[in-house]
């Protein structure tokens, strides 16, 4: 078997490990998760998983690194179709909430196991997770100087704005009566909302 052909089927393991660890940390948590939960629903033996990973520490930090710069990917990709901080606001928001939804349980994993990154893993995530908020609030403050939002503290309306989308991975089930698309209607609306905008001139 030669070293090309092992590649795909390496990377196909890896990425099957972090699809099964997303399910147990989501399920169980990060601390109540083990190396054997992890392996068993990859379908591998536990010994298989060093293999391919040094830790169950190295799995989150993957999964919260690829999920932050998802993030910040689409909040920079809702803001390049417009000048209009009104219309990049509706952009970010609308985006912002159907991927939240679209991927509730990685986004659980994400916002909600950050304290058992390693330092040194944490600090990364953190500063990925500052672009994020830097983006918005240039975003808010760029509004408020246009005269278009009312709102007296732009850092805490970024702030506001952000765990409105980030909540949803708590709530949101994929049977409920919802669609992402619903949610991020009407995210999109009560962020309007949110900085002032008046609705009826719209």
């Amino acid at each position: 078997m030669t070293e090309t052909t092992d590649l795909p089927r390496a990377a196909a393991t890896r990425a099957r490990l972090l699809d099964a660890a997303v399910s147990a940390f989501a399920e169980r948590g990060f601390h109540a998760t083990t190396t054997r939960d992890i392996a068993a629903a990859a379908g591998m033996s536990p010994a298989a998983l060093y293999v391919h990973h040094q830790s169950k520490e190295e799995l989150l930090y993957l999964i919260s690194r690829s999920g932050h710069e998802r993030t910040l990917a689409l909040v920079r990709d809702g803001l390049v179709g417009s000048e209009d901080p009104v219309k990049q606001l509706v952009s970010v928001v609308r985006r912002f909430a159907i991927d939240h939804a679209r991927g509730h349980t990685v986004a659980r994993v994400v916002n909600y196991e950050l304290a058992a990154l390693s330092p040194e893993h944490f600090e990364e995530i953190r500063q990925i997770r500052q672009e994020i908020d830097h983006e918005v609030r240039r975003l808010v403050e760029s509004g408020m100087a246009a005269g278009v939002f009312q709102v007296r503290d732009a850092g805490m309306t970024t702030l506001a704005l952000l765990s409105l989308g980030i909540d949803i991975a708590r709530w949101y089930r994929d049977e409920g009566t919802w669609t992402p698309e619903d949610i991020g209607d009407h995210y999109a609306e009560l962020a309007l909302r949110i900085v002032g905008v008046d609705l009826s001139s719209l």
